[in-house]
């Protein structure tokens, strides 16, 4: 930093009363201290630091050291430093000085009182001068940016050693070679000094060629709005520490200047830099020694970092570019399915939008499946009913407080129009049919709303999953019914768990009168006799998060009381089912098989005897199914557990 220390500035001679109690010889105490002054010289009132050299005590017994308070008049600013005697040294001695310096502009006057430690009562004072010091070298500059280089000139005199520095807290740091140049300059010449960056503390530097000579120091680019432009964002090194297990965005800033950037988030649209990038409210991340963090994101290369500092900002998103989770859509039917694959326990939400004016807002409902918490990565399906042709689905991680909406629109063209527009036809069918028989089926007290229906059923196979999607959604659009469906629920069954959530929704449906629709398949026949296997040999459950099974415990309990499972429906598509795979235990209660005992099963979820025949002709059961059933649709296959319940 160019500080010397200059020769001694004064010596403080501070001499003590004599010590109480001492009898007729008179003992009289003295202490010597002397001063330096050392610090820069580039102006006359540079700060400079007021330093105690050396100590001497005499006569000074029983006490242990000297207290020294200091006192800048002028500005009143105040400080202290202790002596203390070193034990080993007998007599008069120098005594250890543990705090030596205080810093004072050059020309102050400092008023310096001593105690003794312990305080025996004695206060003595002196004054101090800091003298004040030439100044330091004098040049010129001229910023040429076409040669991205700053020219100095040293007048007539002596020569100057000048450099290119990048001013730190406490020092000038040199600039990284190439650029790294000390040049020594006649008196009457100039010297072109390149750099890298324009960067507001590039700062230029001249001293004399004696070692450690006064020095001066010129920072012009802190107030230049071209050194806060992209050649700053370019002179600082990124290093991306974020994760996908922790949820967590990290980065850490190397910067040629003491910068402290805000950082926020943002979301691109497309993996592009040019792309705008949309700021995202309340997402400020915490930074400490220049090392920034947020919790509870969903790491993407495409959700990024804000740095704003000054009147400029610059976007940095994460340098891995593989996700911890992905998503395709594909069109089934009337349905829009969802493949979601995730190397982490992650829930996901999904809802349709319509796209309008280059925006897609999502609309109720929302759609919501789990992978929960030490399961291992796996494959994840989701099943979205297409009321509108043309829909689109925003795709997203609903288990984290920052996450980028992925949108996937399916393409209709071709040969997906002609079945999709048949499904959709097929379906306003049916809908205006359930609404025709709405009304037959209104229960006779007349009272209002719907009465929730929660549906189970077990994940074996697409086909009935599909089915069992889209007669839930029918039962929602065209009858009215409160339909409760793990895959419709909104972030509740990853909240608390699968087991409390049927209980929650088991509780709820029995209180307000409702009905719990049991769809049974050929799948749900094996699974139905692996749990009672395990149920007739004690085993404890072993999976936390299977919906059947604790569906069966729930049952079976309803079934031995005296209610006999009141409030309990079976149905069974006659396409993947058949009488026989029903099991004997649950064959008391009632048993609807579709589509052809349709209309008997609409009537037992209104609470009312079934409509008329008439209300619903013989071709609505094929309507039903064939909407179920797509063109083309591979074979029924396993799917993971996680898919549905």
């Amino acid at each position: 930093m160019g500080c010397s220390v200059l020769l001694a500035a004064a010596a403080l001679l501070l001499l003590l009363p004599p010590l109480a109690g001492t009898g007729a010889a008179v003992t009289r105490l003295r202490v010597s201290a002397n001063f330096v002054s050392g610090g820069g010289r580039a102006a006359p009132r540079s700060p400079r630091c007021l330093c105690l050299q050396e100590c001497w005590a005499t006569e000074l017994g029983g006490v242990r050291g000297l207290q020294l308070n200091f006192l800048e008049l002028g500005s009143n600013r105040a400080s202290w430093l202790q002596v203390w005697r070193q034990r080993r040294a007998p007599g008069s001695s120098p005594w250890q000085v543990q705090f030596d310096c205080f810093p004072v502009e050059s020309g102050r006057q400092v008023l310096v009182s001593l105690h003794t430690i312990p305080d025996r009562g004695w206060t003595l004072s002196r004054s101090h001068l800091v003298a004040a010091e030439p100044p330091g070298p004098v040049f010129t500059h001229t910023w040429v940016p076409e040669a991205r280089a700053i020219e100095v000139w040293v007048p007539e005199g002596p020569a100057l050693m000048v450099r290119l520095c990048h001013q730190l807290a406490l020092e000038c740091e040199e600039l990284p070679r190439p650029f790294h140049q000390r040049v020594l300059v006649p008196g009457g010449h100039r010297v072109s000094l390149p750099y890298e960056f324009l960067v507001p503390c590039l700062c230029i530097e001249a001293s004399y060629p004696q070692h450690d000579s006064a020095r001066s120091k010129h920072c012009p680019f802190r107030d230049q709005p071209a050194a806060y432009g992209p050649e700053l964002w370019s002179s600082v090194r990124f290093h991306d520490y974020s994760t996908s297990s922790k949820d967590q965005m990290a980065m850490v800033l190397s910067t040629s200047c003491p910068l402290h950037p805000l950082a926020t988030l943002c979301w691109r649209e497309v993996a592009a830099e040019a792309a705008l990038c949309h700021d995202i409210p309340n997402s400020t991340a915490s930074e400490e020694d220049q090392a920034y963090t947020l919790d509870k994101v969903d790491v993407h290369p495409q959700l990024c970092f804000r740095f704003s500092y000054g009147n400029s900002s610059h976007v940095e998103c994460p340098h891995r570019t593989e996700t911890a989770w992905n998503v395709s859509v594909s069109v089934r039917g009337p349905q829009l399915r969802l493949r979601l694959i995730s190397s982490i326990p992650a829930a996901f939400s999904a809802s349709l939008c319509q796209r309008r004016g280059g925006q897609c807002k999502p609309e109720p409902p929302l759609y919501t499946v789990t992978q929960p918490e030490g399961s291992a990565p796996g494959e994840l399906a989701l099943l979205l009913p297409m009321q509108v042709l043309g829909s689109c689905v925003l795709v997203w991680r609903s288990d984290v407080r920052f996450a980028r909406k992925q949108l996937l629109c399916p393409d209709v063209s071709h040969r997906h129009f002609g079945l999709l527009g048949l499904a959709l036809v097929l379906g306003l069918v049916v809908t205006v049919l359930l609404l025709t028989c709405r009304g037959a089926w209104r229960p006779d007290d007349g009272t209002a709303g719907a009465r929730p229906v929660l549906l189970l059923y077990s994940p074996d196979s697409e086909e009935h999953l599909g089915l069992v999607c889209a007669l839930a959604e029918r039962l929602r659009a065209g009858l009215g019914c409160d339909v409760r469906l793990d895959l419709w629920e909104a972030g509740g069954l990853g909240q608390a768990g699968t087991l409390p959530w049927l209980y929650a929704q088991r509780g709820t449906v029995g209180r307000q009168r409702g009905t719990v629709l049991l769809l049974w398949s050929r799948g749900s026949a094996r699974l139905f006799r692996r749990w009672r296997g395990g149920a007739a040999g004690g085993d404890p459950p072993g999976d936390a998060h299977d919906i059947f099974g604790a569906a069966m415990s729930c049952l079976h309990g309803e079934l031995s009381a005296a209610g006999r499972g009141r409030g309990w429906v079976l149905a069974y598509f006659s396409r993947l089912c058949s009488p026989r795979d029903v099991p004997r235990p649950l064959r008391p209660l009632p048993t609807y098989r579709l589509p052809r005992q349709l209309p008997g099963l609409m009537g037992a979820l209104r609470g009312s005897p079934p409509a008329p025949r008439r209300c619903c002709p013989g071709g609505v059961g094929g309507l039903l199914h064939r909407l179920g059933a797509r063109e083309g649709s591979p074979p029924p296959r396993h799917i993971g557990a996680a898919a549905g319940t």
